[in-house]
Order: C-alpha cells, then structure tokens, then sequence
C-alpha cells in the first residue's frame, strides 16, 4: 500500500496535505463531500469543471474556498452578454509618460478562474476561455502568455434558465474534465447554513501553496495504470460509439480525460495505481457531459437519461480482476 497522502483516514496520510485541504474546504461547504472530491480530483488532473446548478446552492463558495485552501490567487469573471474576449484576456493600454504599450493581464490570470454563468456570454467570448483551459496559456497581439500554475478553471451555469443564454457548443463542453452538480444540502448543513445567517462570512484556511499543488498534480499523473486497466477504459468509451440511445460517443479526449481523473482518484485513496472502482466512480462527471442522445422519434420516450446509459455501460462492461 503506497504512503502518499489520501483524503480517507487510515493507514497511508489520514492527516496528510491532502486530507488537511479537504478538511479546510468542508469547513466552508457543508455536506458536499462527494462534489469536493471530484473538484479536487479535477485539479489533481490538471483538468477543469463545469458545475451546473440552479443559483444558490454554493458554486461560488466551493470555488472560492478551494482558492483560499490551496493558498493560489482567485478571480471570478461574471459573464453577461455585453463582455468581451479582451475584458477577460486582457488588453494594452498607451501609457504617454512612457510613450509605448504596456499589457494589463485580464482576470484569466490567476490560479483558480470562477467563470460564473458562463452561458450568459457569446460564443466569441466563451471561446477565449479555449487556449487557456487547453494550453495553459493565451496567444494575444502576436504575443504567447503563459498563465500562472496551477491553472484551474470552475465554471458554472444555470441548466433551467434559457432566455438570453448561449448554449455552450460540443467542442468547448469537451474541454471540462467534469461536470458536476451541487444539489440542494441535507437537512443538518442547511441547518447550519440558517444558524450562521447574518454572521462574519468563512473563509478556507490556507492548507498548500502552489509550488506544493504542483507536486501533487505531478506525483498523482504519475500513478500507474495497468493495461487491463486501459482496456477497461477503452471498452466503456468505446461501448458509448456503440450505444443506441447515444447519438455521437465519447472522443479521444474522453477516455484520455477518464484515465487522468482514475489515476487522480487512486492517488486521494492512497494508491499508487488505478483499480476499476476508480474508473467506475469518475466515469459518469468525466464522460456524460461530452455524449449526445440520439433523437427518439417517440415523443412519449422524453430525453435519453444520459447517467442510467452510462451506469448501464459500466455495468455491462466486464470488469478486470
């Protein structure tokens, strides 16, 4: 059993840096310890998340504490139907005592990036976010721009509110590692929510640094993976092209993403290699989004239950021993 440091208690890093972020995190957000695993194994990743909720349920909390926990610079970009690429990018401003350009680095330029209501924005600038979630950098007045590491991207939308809204194309909702949902909090936390009402707002204590994020970020991509393990993966991407109700499948991309987000899985466990528990338990946020339903010609049938196929695959998909 490998003595990198897990989330879980227990032999192997109950107390370690991992477990401490956790923690730091959760004194903030109250009864999500599920969404905050995924975020982290996200970040562990190096991917980014797409969080689809009505308002109010924390998406700007979670995003927030997880920049104050990992000690890295935070900036939120509320995106509505006016703003612009250069409003997020950045843009040079003539300075006359200098008489010559200087760059003022848009919001992008921090470690975590809250893009809040990212369907509220045209395309044109939704897609300035692109090079930057995939490269970790920005290409702008013939100039590369790289962007401070660890990078780190938390969007959000509203799945129920369309007017005025830009649906996100295929190709950009493919870029986010996960999508995940906050869901509405279970009795006790939302008791505890009312009872702090009104009160000095929390903040996550700083646990890491970046240099440290870093460190985790390389040692969990360097978890091993077994080929049956690969094969497992391919299987389950490649039963998606084949499903009936799926109309286009899991890209390259995808099983790329599912392997990361395993190996980043089995590294909170304390593991230093993948099992297919791991595999099953990031294969519907990494994989659901980036499928498409096929058309059913049946009104009655309603939408394709994208979660019930996928669990459908993964249990009809032979599991190695």
């Amino acid at each position: 059993m490998s003595t990198r440091p897990s989330l879980h208690a227990g032999p192997g890093g109950g107390s370690g840096p991992l477990q401490r972020l956790r923690d730091a995190i959760e004194s903030v957000v109250r009864g999500k310890s599920e969404v905050v695993e995924h975020v982290l194994t996200a970040l562990l990743a190096r991917g980014h998340v797409l969080i689809e909720d009505v308002p109010g349920t924390g998406k700007t909390t979670l995003a927030s504490a997880t920049a104050s926990a990992l000690g890295c610079s935070f900036s939120r970009i509320q995106f509505t139907a006016d703003l612009l690429p250069s409003d997020i990018l950045g843009v040079s401003i003539f300075e006359p005592e200098r008489s010559a350009f200087r760059f003022h680095p848009g919001p992008v330029f921090a470690n975590i990036v809250l893009a809040d209501e990212i369907n509220r924005t045209p395309p044109k600038t939704q897609s300035s976010l692109l090079e930057a979630m995939n490269e970790g950098q920005v290409s702008i007045e013939g100039a590369v721009r790289p962007l401070p590491q660890p990078f780190f991207v938390i969007a959000t939308q509203n799945p129920l509110e369309h007017y005025g809204t830009f649906p996100l194309p295929e190709s950009q909702v493919d870029r986010f590692l996960m999508r995940l949902a906050m869901g509405y909090p279970d009795l006790e936390s939302e008791r505890e929510l009312l009872r702090s009402a009104g009160g000095p707002r929390r903040t996550a204590p700083e646990v890491l640094d970046p240099e440290q994020v870093l460190s985790l970020q390389a040692q969990a991509m360097a978890v091993s993976t077994h080929r049956d393990i690969e094969d497992y993966v391919l299987a389950i991407v490649r039963a998606t092209r084949e499903h009936p109700e799926i109309l286009l499948g899991a890209s390259p991309r995808a099983s790329q993403g599912l392997i990361r987000a395993s190996r980043a899985r089995a590294f909170i466990a304390g593991r230093d290699h993948v099992v297919p528990d791991d595999v099953q338990a990031v294969a519907e946020p990494v994989l659901a989004h980036r499928l498409v339903p096929s058309i059913s010609v049946d009104p009655a049938a309603g939408s394709v239950d994208l979660g019930r196929v996928l669990r459908g695959i993964l249990a009809s998909v032979p599991v190695p021993r």
